[in-house]
């Protein structure tokens, strides 16, 4: 299989990594400043998935380079603010077989994606595995929930190519399945994010560590709750459709494999990188005005994570 993997951040070089250490041709899109260090010195894994190593096939920072090459997948992780504009770049390459694999954060990653991709060639992911950038083309998996979910929002794409896509990425070491309801996976994430991401990275700690403090577990509660007064006014529903089960899941399942984690949005604040808070609590905010739902919660943690944004882009 050809793969391109488009941003070899903590989460590329995963797909990356490992997919290419089970033999299939891997190029990886980075900018210039990680491109020429990663083609020199390779790709690295480690972390609770064992240590890997390995170098790529190419490593581009243009569509130029490789307009050449039939991908019959392009991963795309980079951060849901540059989806439209990674789209809009892809279609320079995109051929008739080529599926796309979104594997990010956020709300409106599938809808900015098709503004340039056909709806039946993207793959939508639901990604719930920690990963870190140690550096430059070392990244450390730390977590992991559950499976990658692979999916289509409107079932465009059959369950035999889900489920081919799911067995390579199974068989390269990222345990991963498919559903025909994909978008109750990622509204699932999409809440653990926005109740997690910004507050970790707010005060600089681990999920485990933030969850211990009371004050923090109410901040939680009130953003989680909004989310789903938003998502049953939307007349959607996620994977855990009360607010009472979902909470419980969520203290007791999904918090104590993923603790020692920290967020990918503190991350972003200490390398001074802009973050996603758009597309998580920042969605939250824009979808409760157009649907008639209060969520001051979810808007005083954008307002304070955008101000953190500013400041930390700021120092560099």
């Amino acid at each position: 299989m050809k793969v391109l993997v488009f941003g070899l951040g903590a989460l590329g070089t995963v797909y990356s990594c490992l997919l290419k250490k089970q033999g299939h041709m891997v190029v990886g899109f980075a900018r210039n400043s990680k491109a020429e260090q990663i083609r020199k010195n390779g790709i690295k894994v480690c972390g609770i998935w064992g240590k890997h190593e390995t170098k790529l096939d190419y490593v581009v920072s243009g569509t130029e380079d490789i307009q050449d090459i039939s991908f019959d997948l392009i991963i795309v992780t980079v951060k849901s603010f540059a989806t439209e504009d990674v789209a809009s770049q892809l279609t320079k390459i995109l051929s008739p077989e080529t599926y796309v694999f979104l594997a990010q954060n956020g709300y409106g990653n599938f809808e900015s994606a098709a503004k340039y991709i056909p709806e039946e060639r993207i793959i939508l992911g639901r990604v719930i595995f920690g990963a870190e950038t140690i550096s430059t083309g070392v990244s450390k998996v730390s977590a992991i929930a559950d499976d990658v979910i692979l999916g289509n929002p409107k079932n465009l794409i059959g369950l035999e190519i889900l489920n081919y896509f799911a067995g390579l990425f199974n068989s390269a070491g990222v345990p991963t399945r498919t559903s025909t309801e994909i978008m109750k996976y990622i509204w699932d994430k999409i809440i653990y994010n926005s109740a997690l991401n910004p507050l970790g990275a707010l005060l600089d700690v681990s999920y485990g560590e933030l969850t211990s403090v009371d004050h923090a577990r109410v901040l939680i509660n009130g953003i989680v709750k909004e989310i789903f007064a938003v998502i049953n006014a939307m007349g959607q529903e996620p994977l855990t459709p009360s607010f009472d089960d979902y909470i419980q899941f969520f203290y007791e399942k999904l918090l104590p494999p993923t603790g020692s984690h920290h967020s990918s949005m503190l991350q972003d604040i200490r390398n001074g990188r802009k973050t996603e808070i758009d597309s998580l609590n920042g969605a939250i905010v824009r979808l409760g005005r157009e649907y008639g739902v209060s969520t001051p919660y979810n808007e005083m943690v954008t307002l304070l994570s955008k101000a953190q944004e500013k400041l930390s882009l700021s120092d560099k």
